[in-house]
């Protein structure tokens, strides 16, 4: 997935974040990283930006919507889709620490009225492998049936309840299988023990301790203006109108519907870097070892794939994200103690490429500085 560029000289923006203070500097060369990559996919805007242990230096570039001329900026939100999972367990792990739950809750434990009308092998599955996509639920399901179900805490019981209705795809903790519905669940879960919304939830626990003041849940912008990034679909045609409705239905949150900045996104990313490292963090070493360690014979932990790589200089954590309207990545290296993030405002093939060939050229610029 990723490839190396080489030789391409930019303009970007300098973030130190330390102790919660951030100063700005300017490096020439993000920026035209971007440019060129953007231009060469026909995409309409890029945000990038690398993590070098406190240090973040962001950049964008093109327009917020196609055909237009109000530039994208390094202030802009960019829409992170799945890149919000490893944000939920982030959530699940921190409720763990406080007692307020186990990595072994089960579903039948949580929903005790629930459980029985469940199927029997699915009563037993526990938060972990809701997290790590090994409950044998299937991708997804009738998302925007469940509007009519109630506000979003009620909507996502009654996706719990819609399990019932399902035959499971395999047997639960057996097998790997992406579930956007398991996510779902996991915030359900957490909702029921602590009483209030996951959106309620994961800012209190995620996003304010680490600085996060940008992020937010659904699509960007305002209604009817271009005051952020504007989605596009795989054509590169701005989609019809833009704001917090135009994504994903509400109950899907915990599986991918945060927004934030580059450098909310950079505050986030770092904290998982400083915790796979076993440096002071959010949460205790022993969470983040949980959360970026995969199932036996798997790849999937818990919102992050692991893989090996040798500019990693071992062990790297990536995932994707795209509501077909955006696209983020991240890659992060631990043991290099660096990480990168890329967003583009268009979904489809092209984005994919472009943002992947983005991270890499990143990585690159960061490697031979």
């Amino acid at each position: 997935m990723i490839k190396f560029i080489f030789g391409i000289v930019c303009l970007f923006f300098v973030t130190r974040v330390a102790s919660g203070q951030s100063t700005a500097g300017s490096d020439p060369r993000v920026d035209s990283v971007l440019e060129v990559i953007r231009l060469k996919h026909h995409i309409p805007a890029l945000g990038g930006a690398i993590i070098s242990g406190d240090t973040v230096t962001i950049g964008a570039r093109g327009v917020r919507k196609q055909g237009g001329t109000i530039p994208a900026t390094m202030r802009d939100q960019w829409h992170l889709g799945s890149d919000t999972k490893a944000m939920t367990a982030t959530l699940i792990a921190a409720l763990v620490e406080e007692g307020a739950m186990s990595w072994q809750s089960s579903v039948e434990s949580v929903f005790p009225d629930i459980a029985p009308t469940l199927p029997e092998n699915f009563r037993k599955v526990t938060v972990l492998q809701l997290l790590t996509h090994r409950a044998g639920l299937p991708p997804n399901m009738n998302w925007t049936a469940l509007g009519a179900k109630g506000d979003v805490r009620e909507q996502r019981i009654a996706a719990l309840k819609a399990v019932s209705t399902v035959k499971l795809a395999s047997t639960p903790g057996t097998a790997f299988l992406y579930s956007n519905w398991g996510y779902v669940l996991a915030g359900a879960m957490a909702e029921k023990i602590k009483k209030s919304t996951w959106e309620k939830l994961i800012a209190a626990y995620v996003f304010t301790p680490l600085g996060m003041k940008r992020a937010g849940f659904g699509g960007t912008g305002t209604p009817g203006k271009v005051d952020q990034p504007w989605g596009h679909g795989a054509d590169g045609k701005p989609v019809g109108v833009n704001g917090p409705m135009m994504d994903n239905a509400e109950v899907m949150g915990p599986a991918g519907r945060v927004h934030c900045t580059l450098t909310d996104w950079a505050a986030f990313i770092s904290d998982q870097l400083r915790g796979a490292r076993g440096e002071p963090a959010l949460l205790k070493a022993a969470s983040y070892k949980i959360l970026h360690a995969a199932p036996s014979g798997g790849e999937y932990a818990c919102g992050w794939l692991v893989m090996q790589r040798d500019w990693a200089g071992g062990t790297a954590l990536t995932h994707a994200g795209s509501n077909t309207m955006n696209y983020a990545v991240a890659w992060l290296a631990p043991q290099r103690n660096v990480a990168v993030l890329v967003c583009a405002n268009q979904g489809g093939p092209a984005a994919t490429a472009a943002c992947d060939e983005a991270a890499s050229a990143l990585l690159q610029l960061h490697l031979t500085k």
